[in-house]
C-alpha cells in the first residue's frame, strides 16, 4: 500500500512539474536593432499651478524623466503666460535635464500674442525652446467645428514659424482618442483627418490626450481588473492613428500623447486610483506598449498635483507610487530590439543600454506569480546580471534573483528590469 502511495505521490508531482513547464512564458528577443528609443517618452505634464515643491527638486532630477510639457491642462487657454511663469520653468526644466514644450493659448487669444510668446522665449531670453504647440483640447470648446480649429491653428503656426522657423509644431491635441471604431469617441478620428489634411504641411508631430477612466459620470469606484483591461486599448490606438493619418496625408508622421493617465476626473484612495500601487504598474505597462509602439512623446498627468487631487507623480510632500516606473526605466537602453511573450499575459520590452548589454522589461500586471525563460536568437539566454524591480515591496531596487537564471520569477503585481549577460548575444 506504501508502495502505491509512494507512486501516486510521485505521479501527482511528476503531472505539477509538466503542467508548470507547460505553463512557463518564454521570452523571445532577437538583436536586430528596430532602431533608437526615442528620449521623449519619459515625459510628463507641469504648470505655474501645480509646481514642484523645490525639496522634490533632486529626486525629480535624478529619475530619468526627460520631457516637460507647459503649462499642462486647460489652464494653458485660460491664462496668458507671462515672463513669471515661464522664467522659472525654463529654469527647473534645465534643473531636470527635460527638454520642454510650452503650449501657447488659442481660446482667448490670437496669432500675434503667440508670436510675441515665440519671440519672447526664443529671441529675447534666447532660451532655445524647439517644441510648441497651439491649444488644448480644442473638440472640447463650445460650438467650434474641427474645419474652424484647423484654419485657426494653422494662423497661429504661420505667425510663430516666422518669428523663429526651426520650431516643431506639435497638434492637435484632441481630448481622447477611441479605444475602438465603435466607441462613442470615434467621431474624433475625424478630427485627425481635418486637420491633418490642412496643416499637414505645417505639424511636425501628431498628438493626441487619453484617460480612459471613468468611462461614464458617476461610476463606481474603478477595480484593478477594469483598469488592468485599458493597457491592451493602446494596441488599437497608436496603430489606429497611424492609419488615420496616412489617410489623410498619404504618409507617416511621429506620434506625440501629450497628455496621459488612467483618469479624467480627481479621484482618490482606491485600489486602482492614480495616487494607488497598482497604478504604477499599470503605468509600467502602457508606457512599455508605448516604447515597443515607436512613439516619440509621452507626457504624463502630471509631474506634481495636489490639494485633493491625484494626478501627480509627486503630490505635495513625496513621490507617489508610480513615479517609480521612470527610474526603473532609466536603465533599459536606447536601442530597441524585438521581443515578445508566449504569455499575453506579460508585456515586454528589450533594449541595448549604452554598454552593448541586452535589457528587458518585464510587467507582470496580474495577481498569481508567472514565471519566464528567455531566449535569444532562439537560444537558451546566459545568465541575468542584475534585477531592478516595481513592486509592493520595492521601489525600483535592486532585488536577489529568486533562481538561478536565465528562469525568471515574476511576482505578482510587479515591473522587473533584467539585465542580462552580455555574453547572451
Amino acid at each position: 500500500m506504501r508502495r502505491w502511495i509512494s507512486l501516486i505521490c510521485l505521479l501527482a508531482l511528476a503531472w505539477t512539474v509538466s503542467i508548470s513547464h507547460a505553463t512557463e512564458a518564454t521570452i523571445s528577443i532577437k538583436t536586430e536593432p528596430l532602431g533608437e528609443i526615442s528620449p521623449y517618452v519619459f515625459g510628463a505634464n507641469y504648470g505655474p499651478w501645480a509646481v514642484l515643491p523645490v525639496g522634490l527638486w533632486d529626486q525629480a532630477a535624478e529619475s530619468g524623466i526627460t520631457f516637460l510639457r507647459f503649462p499642462g491642462g486647460a489652464w494653458g487657454d485660460q491664462n496668458d503666460l507671462q515672463s513669471y511663469h515661464i522664467d522659472p520653468f525654463i529654469k527647473f526644466a534645465r534643473r531636470l535635464n527635460a527638454e520642454p514644450l510650452i503650449h501657447v493659448r488659442l481660446s482667448g487669444s490670437t496669432p500675434e500674442r503667440a508670436a510675441a510668446t515665440v519671440r519672447y522665449v526664443n529671441v529675447e531670453q534666447k532660451y532655445g525652446v524647439r517644441f510648441w504647440s497651439i491649444g488644448n483640447e480644442p473638440n472640447l470648446y463650445k460650438d467650434y467645428p474641427a474645419s474652424q480649429f484647423a484654419k485657426d491653428w494653422r494662423a497661429f503656426a504661420l505667425a510663430m514659424r516666422e518669428v523663429d522657423p526651426n520650431i516643431i509644431l506639435v497638434g492637435p491635441d484632441i481630448s481622447q482618442y477611441p479605444p475602438s471604431p465603435t466607441d462613442y469617441h470615434a467621431p474624433l478620428r475625424e478630427w485627425i483627418r481635418i486637420f491633418m489634411r490642412e496643416n499637414g504641411d505645417l505639424v511636425n508631430i501628431v498628438s493626441i490626450h487619453r484617460y480612459p477612466l471613468p468611462r461614464v459620470f458617476n461610476a463606481p469606484p474603478t477595480t484593478i481588473a477594469q483598469l488592468r483591461e485599458t493597457a491592451k486599448e493602446w494596441d488599437f490606438i497608436v496603430n489606429d492613428l497611424r492609419k488615420v493619418i496616412r489617410e489623410a496625408t498619404g504618409r507617416d508622421y511621429p506620434i506625440g500623447i501629450l497628455e496621459v493617465s488612467s483618469h479624467w476626473s480627481k479621484t482618490l484612495g482606491g485600489e486602482a486610483t492614480p495616487d494607488s500601487f497598482f497604478h504604477a504598474i499599470w503605468w509600467a505597462d502602457v508606457l512599455t506598449r508605448l516604447i515597443n509602439y515607436r512613439v516619440d512623446i509621452v507626457a504624463y498627468f502630471m509631474l506634481a498635483s495636489y490639494g485633493g487631487t491625484d494626478f501627480g507623480l509627486f503630490d505635495r510632500y513625496q513621490a507617489r507610487p508610480t513615479f517609480y516606473v521612470y527610474p526603473l526605466y532609466k536603465r533599459f537602453g536606447k536601442t530597441l530590439l524585438p521581443s515578445q511573450s508566449s504569455d499575453p499575459k506579460l508585456t515586454v520590452a528589450a533594449a541595448l543600454n549604452e554598454s552593448g548589454q541586452l535589457t528587458v522589461m518585464v510587467v507582470n500586471p496580474f495577481e498569481e506569480e508567472r514565471t519566464a525563460k528567455v531566449e535569444v536568437n532562439g537560444k537558451a539566454a546566459c545568465s541575468v546580471k542584475g534585477a531592478w524591480r516595481l513592486d509592493a515591496q520595492h521601489k525600483a531596487e535592486p532585488v536577489k534573483l529568486e533562481t538561478e537564471a536565465p528562469r525568471l520569477v515574476l511576482p505578482a503585481y510587479s515591473a522587473t528590469l533584467y539585465l542580462l549577460e552580455t555574453g547572451c548575444r
